[in-house]
């Protein structure tokens, strides 16, 4: 077990504080990406996440991309933390009993199936909410009512259609996806907020709701300053591009911000895939920046001492800066920017990310300790509550929980055993 977090739980007259979401159920239907990222998140902020997965294969992620034959692969146990999981085949009379059982039990379903899935085997949101009238069903799909309804959606997809990849890549080049999973995880962030406001929203009209995130539209969210810049087109072309010629749609501009800053990627010793150093160069900056770089006479040149005069050769500025930053490592020039306050930050590979003491010593890279497959790293909550920061703990055993589980809700029918024997757990 990990602590995000360096202090321990905050204390309220001698008694530790309760987690911030101690006593909320949550039913998790979710698998792959989507949906457990959004459930772990809850987990994380002390929810009590009963993942639900089908007998003998479970969430088929556990098997996906395996580092380590025969156990569960870093797939599922990056994005399952703190969960605990009962097995359940709901097409068995027991199963669907017991899964009758845990809708009445919990406040908040989260699913991401297919459309229509969990209205074919009978669990309608009327049904849902007859069982349990204060239930939130939260579904992640990927796309919302329309043309698209019914048509699946996997990341690239939704960053295709949300307008990541059309605004990704270089001008000359084809469109491109981010390495970051802004289609899935972040429309389970979407969704643990939506969740959080239905369950404020509940204490005071007593009552559930539908709750939906598509992948589209969280993708298109997380594109909002792209939209901005659609209409500035109606104006004339973007001037903080670097493009030349523009189109009626805001084009691919590299690593361009496209902001009110202009920035760029610059090259650093040295020269391997990923020393560089990302530059943004405001107003105030230019002065104490020429005279670093060993170019004081660019300061009061008329070509170069107005933001709006180097709007005009953009490319030329960052190829002056970079001459200078190749002859310093990413890191060098990290703080030699940050000591004239030069907004920068070094290109971080993987690699350096895993490895950073100070991401550890924050919690956000930690250990966690696995049953089968040992000590292994994930990222831990970017949430940060002063009271009570997050223990991370190991994803479930399939059916870890089974016993347990059937007790806590309640259940008194048959036992595991028997319930095993009948293919119901």
């Amino acid at each position: 077990m990990s602590t995000n977090g360096p202090s321990p739980n905050g204390a309220q007259d001698g008694e530790p504080v309760r987690p911030a979401l101690d006593g909320v159920n949550i039913l998790d239907m979710t698998h792959v990406q989507a949906g457990p990222s959004c459930t772990q998140i809850l987990a994380w902020l002390g929810a009590n996440v009963i993942k639900v997965e089908l007998p003998g294969r479970g969430d088929i992620t556990r098997g996906q991309l395996q580092d380590i034959p025969d156990v569960d692969s870093l797939y599922f146990t990056m994005l399952n933390c703190n969960k605990r999981s009962i097995t359940l085949n709901t097409k068995t009379p027991d199963g669907k009993a017991i899964f009758e059982k845990l809708i009445g039990y919990c406040d908040v379903l989260v699913e991401n199936f297919g459309p229509g899935v969990l209205d074919r085997q009978g669990f309608t949101w009327d049904r849902i909410r007859e069982l349990n009238p204060r239930m939130i069903y939260a579904s992640i799909k990927g796309f919302g009512p329309g043309k698209f309804e019914d048509f699946k959606a996997y990341e690239t997809v939704a960053q295709a259609m949300g307008g990541g990849m059309s605004t990704t890549g270089w001008e000359d080049g084809p469109p491109t996806s981010t390495g970051a999973q802004i289609g899935d995880s972040g429309s389970g962030i979407h969704m643990v907020a939506a969740i959080l406001g239905a369950l404020y929203q509940r204490t005071h009209s007593g009552r559930g709701q539908r709750v939906t995130v598509a992948m589209q539209d969280a993708v298109l969210n997380l594109c909002r300053v792209k939209m901005r810049d659609q209409q500035r087109l109606a104006h004339g072309p973007l001037r903080e591009y670097p493009n030349k010629t523009f189109a009626d749609y805001v084009p691919r501009s590299g690593n361009a911000s496209g902001g009110g800053q202009p920035g760029s990627a610059l090259r650093c010793a040295p020269g391997g895939a990923n020393d560089y150093v990302y530059v943004i160069v405001q107003p105030q900056v230019w002065a104490p920046l020429a005279k670093l770089i060993g170019r004081p006479e660019l300061v009061d040149d008329p070509a170069w001492a107005t933001p709006a005069a180097r709007l005009a050769h953009l490319d030329e500025m960052f190829g002056v800066i970079e001459q200078w930053t190749r002859g310093f490592t990413k890191f060098e020039v990290l703080d030699q920017l940050n000591a004239i306050e030069v907004p920068c930050g070094p290109i971080m590979s993987t690699k350096d990310l895993i490895e950073d003491e100070s991401l550890a010593a924050r919690g956000m890279i930690v250990d966690v300790r696995h049953p089968e497959r040992g000590t292994f790293k994930t990222v831990g909550c970017p949430l940060v509550l002063s009271d009570t920061p997050v223990a991370v703990t190991s994803s479930p055993l399939l059916g870890e929980h089974n016993e347990a589980i059937l007790e806590e809700i309640g259940w008194d029918g048959k036992d595991a055993k028997a319930l095993h024997a009948a293919g119901a757990l």
